[in-house]
């Protein structure tokens, strides 16, 4: 039976679901309450934790330099660190309930939930700073000139970037700004959820696992990040900065 709670902590109402929607005067999920009505009385807040969902990136089909079998094996991959997040967020929420805190098995779960959390969003911000229709980079905006400030050039970021891409091994390439000085600085992630920086803000996201371009380029890093350059969204990393 699904449970719906308020914040109300002191007289808090716990409704089953036939309750919620009744009060609720809805039969779906958006949720509207008149506070002065007086079967509403007590209800502060509803709370209901709803699921991550994977988002559809199929409009990155057709993208010069990926193939629709590359980009759909890499969305089923992603689709399952979304469903994996969920399991995990669940499983660790039962065991709260549980009193099984001090568990091994809740420790590892633990561990594990910045692997499967990390490893969706990392996707969706990678899906999302691709799909770029015509044109580069905007010399004159806000993102172009912060690295020109920070590496002389656009050039000179771009190399910088490609060579962090470049590096052995599997991971991905992120442009990080830090909110404490503005500062951009290219950053190798070795893994979802090792190397981050704390404090800092990731504006272009680089994936270089070998499910990214193994299918399409074999062993030629090099070339597929060549392929994601021309395919960047420019608007969308120049919309993260802070």
């Amino acid at each position: 039976m699904d449970l719906y709670f308020t914040k109300d902590q002191k007289g808090g109402t716990v409704l089953n679901r036939r309750e919620f929607l009744t009060l609720a005067g809805v039969g779906g999920t958006a949720f509207v309450f008149n506070f002065n009505n007086p079967l509403h009385a007590g209800i502060k807040e509803v709370v209901k934790i709803m699921p991550y969902t994977a988002k559809d990136y199929s409009q990155l089909i057709g993208m010069e330099g990926f193939s629709e079998t590359l980009l759909k094996n890499h969305f089923t991959l992603y689709q399952g660190y979304v469903t994996n997040t969920n399991k995990v967020l669940d499983m660790l929420g039962q065991m709260l309930k549980d009193g099984k805190t001090a568990t091994p098995e809740f420790a590892e779960l633990k561990r594990r939930l910045g692997w499967e959390f990390n490893g969706m969003r990392l996707h969706e911000y990678y899906f999302e700073n691709l799909g770029r229709k015509k044109g580069g980079i905007n010399k004159q905006g806000t993102l172009a000139k912060k690295m020109t400030e920070e590496f002389g050039s656009y050039e000179m970021w771009e190399k910088d970037f490609k060579g962090v891409g470049t590096m052995r091994g599997i991971g991905w390439a992120v442009l990080y700004q830090d909110s404490a000085s503005g500062r951009l600085i290219n950053f190798w992630i070795n893994e979802h959820d090792v190397s981050h920086p704390a404090g800092c803000n990731p504006l272009l996201i680089l994936d270089v696992f070998e499910h990214a371009f193994m299918i399409d380029y074999g062993l030629k890093k090099a070339d597929y990040i060549e392929a994601f350059f021309k395919n960047i969204d420019w608007s969308a990393a120049e919309s993260r900065l802070k």
